[in-house]
């Protein structure tokens, strides 16, 4: 006899949510299906868009238990695939962080409204979205933060304009939130030197935090669709994240 209970039956569905100066955004939702309440999880995406690569990520989530909510932080470039919406975003000269941070807002208002959840969320990111965790962490009311090789914490002179104005990295004395950082010594942004200076600026104020660090892995470890993906490191990733916000979320 097949044993339901080791996979969980989940809801999953596409909504609408306010998000920056009341504009409707999409966003994916996946919990289980009975239970709770649930603590929950924002995603957010990569650069390469709002996929299917992160909605399965977000429905992992709810296979452990969370709520997840993954909204399409690229949407304003729309009409179009994930790529050609992440292509307007570059030419655009990136994520707008003002845009990026009311979106994140409007999932946590969602969700803290939901009457089958805790309460307790967390974030995590990828690629960009690491740096949009990171960003999420200091400026928003949020239990736990996740940073998942996020490029441009640090970022060079010319990565500085007025879409970002103002280098993550300084925002780290207001981060409200204990965060875990997974890395690949690989990776060339962030690449090894630029984790240390980010560890270095936590550690001056004191934050609580927990870095991880791969050898053998670059950016984009965790991505199972890509040629990046390390199986391993990526399983032991993901061990370290579902027992970061087993503590921290509950």
């Amino acid at each position: 006899m097949a044993q339901t209970a080791l996979h969980p039956a989940m809801s999953a569905e596409t909504i609408r949510i306010t998000g920056h100066n009341g504009e409707a955004v999409d966003a994916y939702v996946a919990k289980p299906s009975e239970g709770g309440p649930f603590p929950a999880v924002l995603v957010a995406h990569h650069m390469p868009g709002w996929d299917e690569w992160c909605i399965e990520v977000t429905r992992r989530f709810a296979h452990h238990g969370y709520l997840a909510v993954c909204p399409n932080l690229h949407q304003r470039h729309g009409p179009g695939t994930p790529a050609e919406m992440s292509a307007r975003v570059r030419d655009d000269g990136g994520q707008r962080d003002a845009f990026v941070l009311g979106d994140l807002q409007g999932a946590l208002d969602y969700v803290r409204g939901l009457p089958d959840a805790t309460g307790k969320v967390g974030v995590i990111g990828f690629c960009s979205g690491g740096r949009v965790a990171y960003m999420a962490g200091c400026n928003l009311d949020l239990d736990a933060a996740v940073d998942c090789w996020g490029g441009n914490v640090i970022p060079t002179p010319d990565r500085i304009n007025e879409n970002q104005p103002t280098p993550v990295i300084e925002m780290t004395p207001g981060m409200r939130c204990p965060i875990l950082g997974l890395f690949g010594n690989d990776d060339g942004n962030p690449d090894v030197e630029q984790v240390n200076a980010i560890e270095a600026e936590l550690r001056k104020h004191g934050k609580e935090y927990e870095f991880h660090r791969y050898d053998g892995a670059g950016h984009a470890f965790f991505n199972w669709a890509g040629a990046a993906h390390r199986p391993q490191q990526a399983a032991d990733g993901w061990e370290k994240v579902f027992a970061f916000y087993e503590r921290h979320l509950g």
